[in-house]
This record gives C-alpha cells, sequence and structure tokens, in this order.
C-alpha cells in the first residue's frame, strides 16, 4: 500500500481543528503521513522585522504542536511545517506541489483561502494537483436581536461563485465522542445475617422422649 501525504492547514480556527479530527476519523489510512502546514503572514517592513517575523514563526509553532496534540492518539506519522506567506492560498499551493501531496484538508470559514483560490484559478484541484477537502462544522445560529436581524438583511454576505470545484463536506456531531459511563459489575446480593432466624424442631413422639444413642 503506498503511503499517502495528507496536507492539514493550521489556522486558529475552529474550523481547521475540525477539519483535522475529520481527517483523522474519515481519511486518514494506516502508515499515512500527516503535514501540518502553517502559513503566517510576513512583517510590515520595519526596524524590527527580523524580531517579528521570528515570532510570528514561533507562534505558528506552537499552534503546529497544538494540532499534533490531536494526532497523538491515532498514532501516526506527522510532520510540521511553518512558513512565511501569502492570505491568498499561492504559497499553501506551492508547498502542496512541493510536498507531493495527495489530498488537502482545510477549515472553511468566512476568510477561507479557498475562496481566494477559487477566484484566481479555474480549478483549484488541478492547480494544486491533488484532491481539495474543505470541512464546514454546522453552525450554531446565536440568538439575536430584532435591530440585529434588520441589519443582517440589510448588508447581505458578498456574491461569492457557487460553481467552485472543492468538495465541501459538511460534518456533524458525529466528531464528539460522548463520555461513556464505566461498566456496571454484577454482583450477587448477599442477605443480612441478623435476619435470618434459625429454629430448631424437636420431635415429640407421644409416650415418652427422643433418645439418641
Amino acid at each position: 500500500m503506498d503511503v499517502r501525504k495528507i496536507v492539514v492547514v493550521v489556522e486558529d480556527v475552529d474550523e481547521a481543528r475540525a477539519a483535522l479530527k475529520w481527517a483523522l476519523h474519515n481519511l486518514l489510512r494506516y502508515g499515512d503521513l500527516i503535514t501540518l502546514l502553517h502559513v503566517f503572514s510576513p512583517a510590515m517592513n520595519s526596524s524590527r522585522c527580523k524580531n517579528k517575523t521570528r515570532l510570528l514563526r514561533l507562534e505558528g509553532y506552537q499552534l503546529a504542536l497544538s494540532f499534533k496534540d490531536i494526532c497523538n492518539s491515532f498514532n501516526t506519522n506527522v510532520e510540521i511545517i511553518v512558513t512565511e506567506g501569502d492570505q491568498e492560498g499561492g504559497k499553501i499551493a506551492a508547498m502542496v506541489r512541493e510536498i507531493g501531496a495527495s489530498a488537502l484538508v482545510a477549515g472553511l470559514h468566512d476568510r477561507s483561502f479557498l475562496y481566494k483560490l477559487a477566484m484566481a484559478h479555474n480549478c483549484i484541484a488541478n492547480s494544486l494537483s491533488c484532491r481539495v477537502l474543505a470541512i464546514k462544522p454546522p453552525a450554531m445560529p446565536p440568538a439575536r436581536s430584532a435591530r440585529t436581524r434588520t441589519r443582517a438583511r440589510a448588508a447581505p454576505p458578498p456574491d461569492i461563485s457557487t460553481s467552485m470545484d472543492f468538495s465541501q463536506i459538511e460534518t456533524g456531531r458525529q466528531l464528539e465522542v460522548p463520555e461513556m459511563a464505566p461498566p456496571k459489575v454484577p454482583y450477587k446480593i448477599c442477605p443480612d445475617p441478623s435476619a435470618i432466624i434459625w429454629r430448631s424442631r424437636k420431635s415429640k413422639r407421644r409416650g415418652g422422649s427422643c433418645i439418641n444413642i
């Protein structure tokens, strides 16, 4: 069986963590290699540019380590790549091609780079040379007041093409592992010794007593 290389985009959002959990439960096979890829934005030109870049790299590595902790219970091979690049997906696409990944897994959210790649390229899968899986957990609608609902209707979301060629997979609550109660051990109920009454019966015979010899 060939070893597959699966790249998971590391972002500090819940969608990215859900995407990693989905890949571990539904995509991972024995012997596969998971690459946790984090791309941070370059620091602005200033005298402290090097220190800022070093800090961003360290924060990205710590974030990737938290993703690696999720993989520990699956006994899989994991590598971490933290690099500097753009947020439009160009650097991610270049790294995916360089790694030779068979699949790219990313969490789908409002600021996802996948939307930007879809607008820039006719076919994302061809530009990345691999399968692209966008994982979107179900959104829980928050309680809104009447004024908030009016503002939301007045400002519709930006027009995004619906003909994007990546696979959008919505995950449910099956990723949450419920707490299992410890199994009950069957046991026999022993009666209270004080509740047991012993009665001795004396044999009665007419015309005399019973003598045991």
